[in-house]
């Protein structure tokens, strides 16, 4: 009897100690999840007042403005918290009540925010504090290893008017043989951007690798002939609709970049990069070799039949092209110029230009 008796004692004991423990450990749990959403929703509210801050600083809003928008964002996160907080604390009177009423949470209880359901079969994602925790720090950590990357990697594409130009002389653009808004060029590549110092800077180093379309349209029914170690423009027996002449290049560009954009500061203290962000400055220049050249033409023959005529061949092209580039660009945006040293046609000194847009994608 006296066994029988010191067993219940035991029984009754262990099922009150972890009924104890069950409600301590949930109640911790309720504890950290307000902390965490109170945390969060200031962190967000704080970052908003930091970008809206750096926008009255570049101008973009006035004063009243960025007052207005603080308010607005301070009152949102302000319902939010009150929102979320206020779920959490119906759940810690339900755990309080189960506890006055001597219930002791089961599994199902214990993992509820973590069940659901597809096509009538319920799962359980069983998360712990601990896992939640340590996800977020190895997030933390990522996001500020991206910040303070020296190396960082865009997808550039630029379109624009090409042409030539006589003997480095830029008023031959007026006698310009070319269509000067039918030329076109177009470009696509990647770049790799590196700071030149170990801490922030504005300094960077842009290189990378482009494909280069330049297109060249003859004006007054022209196209190109072959005589021998020369090109030259002829016109047409038949008028032709179409007469384009087009270069393809793949070219190593280099530039050195002054990106103007305001670092940012975190609040450990450090001082990050944030690139795209303003103004940015490109000076240098291309190293490439060609990778073909074509002529298309189309007219219609003695019968009115239309014909698409292609043509391949080098043209007398050089294989080989470098020169200067430049741009100026405001966040993605920007402008762009470029000009090649070397002739486009062996034995001339007819020189391509490019000017149009360019779009830096970070």
């Amino acid at each position: 009897m006296k066994r029988i008796l010191l067993i219940l004692v035991l029984f009754t004991t262990t099922i009150a100690l972890s009924q104890e423990k069950t409600f301590e450990s949930e109640v911790k749990r309720i504890s950290n999840r307000i902390d965490r959403i109170t945390k969060q929703q200031k962190d967000s509210l704080r970052m908003k007042v930091r970008e809206i801050n750096l926008q009255l600083e570049n101008n973009d809003l006035t004063k009243t403005e960025a007052n207005e928008l603080k308010k607005k964002a301070a009152a949102y996160h302000a319902k939010q918290i009150e929102k979320l907080v206020g779920e959490q604390q119906k759940r810690l009177q339900v755990l309080v009540q189960a506890k006055t009423d001597g219930k002791i949470l089961g599994e199902d209880r214990y993992y509820e925010e973590s069940t659901f359901s597809v096509g009538g079969t319920t799962f359980q994602l069983r998360f712990t504090e601990e896992d939640f925790d340590k996800k977020m720090e190895r997030l933390d950590r990522r996001n500020r290893r991206r910040w303070r990357r020296r190396t960082t990697s865009q997808f550039v594409f630029a379109m624009g008017a090409n042409n030539v130009l006589e003997n480095n002389q830029l008023t031959s653009l007026n006698d310009s043989p070319y269509k000067f808004w039918k030329s076109r060029f177009y470009e696509v590549g990647f770049t790799f951007k590196y700071r030149l110092k170990e801490e922030a800077s504005k300094t960077y180093l842009k290189y990378g690798v482009s494909f280069l379309w330049n297109n060249l349209r003859p004006d007054g029914n022209q196209y190109h002939v072959v005589n021998g170690q020369e090109t030259n423009l002829e016109v047409y027996p038949l008028g032709t609709s179409e007469s384009r002449l087009r270069h393809v290049q793949m070219i190593f560009p280099m530039h050195l970049e002054f990106d103007l954009s305001k670092n940012r500061k975190h609040d450990d203290g450090k001082v990050y990069d944030r690139r795209h962000q303003s103004w940015r400055l490109g000076f240098g220049g291309f190293v490439g070799f060609k990778l073909g050249t074509r002529q298309y033409l189309e007219y219609r023959n003695a019968s009115g039949t239309k014909i698409e005529e292609l043509q391949k061949g080098s043209f007398n092209t050089n294989i080989y092209n470098y020169g200067l580039s430049s741009y100026v660009s405001y966040k993605s945006l920007g402008l762009y110029v470029k000009y090649d040293l070397n002739p486009l046609f062996k034995n001339t000194q007819t020189r391509n230009l490019s000017m149009g847009v360019r779009f830096d994608l970070d």
